[in-house]
């Protein structure tokens, strides 16, 4: 007992290590551990308490073990189960409140032992150990729904979206027509909505709507997928390729929605997507609230209880579904986004940028930055253009200007330089032809000079005002003279033949 004593001292006084402390008192590192486990167990440190005698310091730290017959008091399995859910919960921490309350109850090793049998008598999905609110699993059911159009009878399908919460089992469904990435990120808008708050990871499959690139260690995002991910300030990991584990949550999910949902509503007949997902949400609420088999409460009760609390705020406004494109900016400082030209800076002509086209605007971003924002226009072949973004008294723009277009139509002919005035002077700003200008430079490379002045002089003709009237005269051969047509004359000379004379 004077060597516990010892060890004690040389631990707290002289902040000695154990291995130190073994080669004093000649015992092994091992048991020099296990004697300061069991101090800092019974809460002995040194001095020691006065009035403890050896005879107690022994029955503290080591106490008699009882007979293998005594009945020791049950833990609550599925109370520890559930709390192990919460953050920086452990075993120990559980078996110490544990003996607080069961003095006589099961030692560390035995209750570790107890608890890991009654978990593996639970299913496969209930095993695995997930942080509140930390991961949400996504991904759709292999299976389709059907609704019927009521006009013209045909049964179009419909695809399942489920997402899962990992604590709690919480789970969300809908349906929508595609897999395509606006259905994809709209569901996962409605998905927040539903639980109220956000969680920090989203962890879907390799669908091409979420993973541009799927890879073993870095799958590529879509853009605008990230882009959602940014909004909302969750991470979003991918599973991995042909590892079903990895989002075993959501592969249970699906299989049970598929039970609860997509077999409850086979017979019956939905005639819109809206009374489809009407009859889902019914479904989704009774699944939610049936009972666990093993596990005490139900997924609504799991969720206020562990996930609800842990999950982060809704962002202030609604994410808007926006697409990305990869764009290069003309020579005129426009880039061109279904079919319309939108201005940036003149600065960045020539330079690569990214376009984020949403539903109402169109937002250009040069290396993460934003450069312009425009109100979105559907009128193709139009130009919207900011005054701030051109250069002054609309001056030269990285090398080209309208003097040095003007000056290489005067190499082709004077027909071409009237067209390319034309067309400059048809726009509100000279830079938003400088495109059309120098396509139609260009076909004199294909068709040579003599036929675009001609094609030109037809164009001045009937006051058309684009590339495409000029490249259409030159391919339907319009700018050549059209040949006077041949007099028919008859194959053979004969008595019975008679000519045009005969009619007079």
């Amino acid at each position: 007992m004077r060597k516990i004593a010892e060890v004690l001292r040389l631990h707290h006084e002289c902040g000695r290590s154990q291995r130190e402390i073994a080669d004093v008192v000649g015992a092994s590192p091992t048991t020099v551990g296990e004697y300061l486990r069991r101090a800092s167990r019974a809460g002995i440190g040194y001095p020691l308490p006065a009035g403890l005698d050896e005879t107690a310091l022994q029955a503290r730290l080591f106490p008699p073990v009882l007979p293998r017959n005594v009945e020791r008091a049950e833990p609550d399995w599925p109370t520890i189960h559930r709390e192990l859910g919460r953050k920086h919960v452990t075993l120990d921490l559980l078996w110490q409140e544990y003996k607080a309350e069961h003095t006589d109850g099961y030692r560390y090793s035995a209750f570790c032992q107890h608890y890991r049998e009654w978990v593996g008598k639970l299913a496969v999905s209930m095993r695995q150990t997930h942080a509140p609110g930390e991961k949400l699993f996504v991904d759709y059911a292999g299976t389709t729904l059907s609704v019927i159009d009521p006009d013209t009878g045909e049964i179009r399908p419909a695809q399942l979206f489920v997402a899962v919460l990992g604590a709690s089992n919480y789970t969300f469904a809908e349906a929508t027509w595609t897999q395509t990435l606006p259905d994809w990120l709209g569901s996962h808008v409605r998905a927040m909505e539903f639980l109220g708050g956000v969680p920090e990871i989203v962890v879907p499959d390799n669908l091409k709507s979420g993973v541009k690139k799927p890879d073993w260690y870095e799958p590529d995002l879509n853009p605008s997928y990230q882009d959602w991910a940014s909004h909302y300030g969750v991470a979003v990991i991918a599973a991995r390729v042909r590892k079903p584990k990895d989002k075993a949550k959501v592969e249970g999910g699906v299989l049970v929605a598929s039970r609860w949902i997509i077999a409850a509503l086979r017979n019956r007949r939905c005639f819109s997507l809206d009374e489809l997902n009407r009859a889902i949400r019914e479904l989704l609420a009774r699944l939610n609230t049936r009972a666990f088999k093993k596990l005490p409460g139900c997924r609504r009760q799991a969720f206020e209880t562990i996930d609800q609390p842990a999950l982060k705020a809704l962002p202030a406004t609604r994410y808007t579904y926006a697409d990305w494109q990869r764009r290069r900016v003309g020579i005129d400082y426009h880039v061109e986004v279904h079919g319309h030209y939108y201005s940036v800076p003149y600065r960045f002509a020539r330079q690569e940028v990214d376009a984020r086209v949403a539903t109402h605007t169109v937002e250009v971003f040069h290396k993460g930055v934003r450069i312009a924002s425009h109100v979105r226009s559907r009128d193709k072949g139009r130009h919207t253009t900011v005054d701030a973004h051109m250069t002054p008294a609309h001056q030269a723009v990285s090398g080209w200007n309208a003097p040095r277009i003007l000056a290489w139509a005067n190499k082709v002919g004077p027909e071409t330089t009237a067209f390319i005035e034309h067309l400059m002077s048809s726009r509100q700003h000279p830079q938003q032809a400088y495109r059309a200008c120098l396509g139609v430079l260009r076909l004199a490379r294909e068709v040579g000079r003599t036929r675009l002045e001609a094609a030109c002089a037809r164009a001045l003709a009937i006051n058309a005002r684009t590339y495409k009237s000029v490249a259409s005269i030159l391919k339907h051969g319009l700018d050549r003279p059209a040949e006077p047509p041949a007099q028919s004359t008859l194959p053979f000379d004969h008595a019975n033949v008679r000519g045009s004379h005969y009619y007079h």
